[in-house]
């Protein structure tokens, strides 16, 4: 855990490492790293466990169903630390997976969740959550709503039951249709393509959804390869110069570790990351306290970064 001293928000980040051996701090030249200092929490995100249904090649975290690189929450894991969040000032609680359905306690997390701040769930939405639509009724009258977004690679059910499983797709349009017909908001998560004409595949989307019976106009996000656990980038590293480009707090405040964390559960101990992409990296482990994890200055060494750096990406748009 990497601690910001008060000292070293007045000393330059280059004098106080000497090293271009030191990764955390300087790039593989030697540069100083480009960092986020947090401006406070908006979303909390919980992270239910790598368990999973499918067992998708692309997964960016690995998942598949047993796994347990990160273990399945319990309401009594997190409840602490939602409440916590509250005098922290969040705005939402977010959910991701693995697949937050198989775990067994997650309906109860959502619950509770729910009373508190508005909620959202990333989903196959497969057989997991139409298996339970029962208990997801009981949630359409929480005091806050829960939107939910549907990963939904391609408008094609052979491309996407190709890396996702024979009748992913089918099952997926049914969670679609389930959550719109009983009032809840739904998005899609689709995998983007390199020179793409964003426009036009996502007319594609939503012309199999209304041949599908879904009249919704659902959102999109779409999704670059970020690569599975453990990989490792061999781009450009993001250095303090390159953050030239984001001078102010206000220009900084699209990066999600500037306004989020995430909540893992590893050797059954809860603990904070600084955001959805980067659990795979022991060195952004942020220790037990959400609080003390704002005081934390998250240097941009994961090649995921890159993407927030760039695209300005965040796993809760739109």
């Amino acid at each position: 855990m990497h601690k910001i001293q008060q000292s070293e928000q007045r000393i330059p980040l280059r004098d106080l490492a000497d090293s271009s051996e030191d990764l955390w701090t300087h790039t593989r030249d030697g540069e100083p790293r480009g960092y986020i200092d947090a401006q406070g929490l908006k979303e909390l995100w919980i992270h239910t466990g790598t368990a999973c249904n499918l067992a998708c090649p692309f997964c960016l975290e690995g998942s598949s169903p047993g796994d347990k690189r990160l273990l399945p929450m319990l309401l009594s894991d997190v409840q602490s630390y939602l409440d916590e969040a509250l005098t922290l000032g969040v705005e939402q609680f977010s959910f991701t997976g693995g697949e937050p359905f198989v775990i067994r306690d997650f309906v109860n997390i959502l619950e509770y969740a729910s009373r508190l701040r508005p909620c959202f769930v990333l989903t196959n939405g497969t057989a997991p959550l139409l298996q339970r639509t029962h208990q997801l009724a009981g949630l359409r009258e929480s005091a806050h709503p829960i939107r939910f977004r549907i990963s939904l690679d391609y408008p094609d059910a052979s491309r996407h039951d190709a890396g996702r499983g024979k009748g992913s797709f089918e099952e997926a349009l049914q969670g679609i249709r389930w959550l719109t017909e009983n009032g809840f908001d739904v998005s899609i998560a689709r995998q983007m393509e390199a020179n793409e004409n964003s426009a036009a595949v996502e007319n594609k989307f939503r012309l199999l959804l209304q041949g599908a019976g879904i009249r919704e106009n659902v959102a999109f996000t779409a999704f670059p390869d970020f690569g599975t656990p453990g990989a490792q980038g061999s781009g450009p590293e993001i250095t303090e110069t390159c953050m030239n480009r984001y001078p102010t707090e206000a220009d900084r405040a699209h990066f999600m570790c500037a306004y989020s964390r995430m909540l893992v559960k590893r050797n059954e101990q809860v603990g904070v990351v600084s955001c959805t992409l980067v659990d795979d990296d022991p060195e952004y482990d942020m220790g037990s306290s959400l609080a003390a994890s704002l005081d934390t200055r998250v240097m941009l060494k994961h090649h995921r970064c890159m993407s927030c750096y760039r695209d300005g990406a965040s796993c809760s748009a739109p």
